[in-house]
């Protein structure tokens, strides 16, 4: 489920403030500094840390992949083109 624009524009890691990476295919905000995964439920990210995910290194290796290799969006970015890959 998509994403208002404005709102991944601000959207940030409750932990550590950072961007996220946003795969809109699976309904997921990640962090890769953290290995934390966030849902998005019917449209609305849940950016609570008690209902965030920690990822192993399995599944670490294959968001961080899949962002690099699909060019995923970075949350807070606008205007800086970011996208996929192990940026912040």
């Amino acid at each position: 489920m998509a994403l208002d624009p404005l709102l991944v524009e601000v959207l940030a890691c409750p932990v550590d403030k950072g961007p996220l990476l946003w795969f809109e295919d699976e309904g997921v905000l990640y962090n890769p500094r953290l290995r934390r995964r966030y849902e998005v439920r019917e449209g609305i990210p849940v950016m609570l840390v008690e209902e965030s995910t920690e990822v192993d290194e399995a599944e670490h290796d294959r968001l961080s992949a899949k962002a690099a290799s699909e060019g995923t969006p970075w949350t807070g970015t606008a205007g800086r083109g970011g996208a996929g890959g192990e940026r912040p």
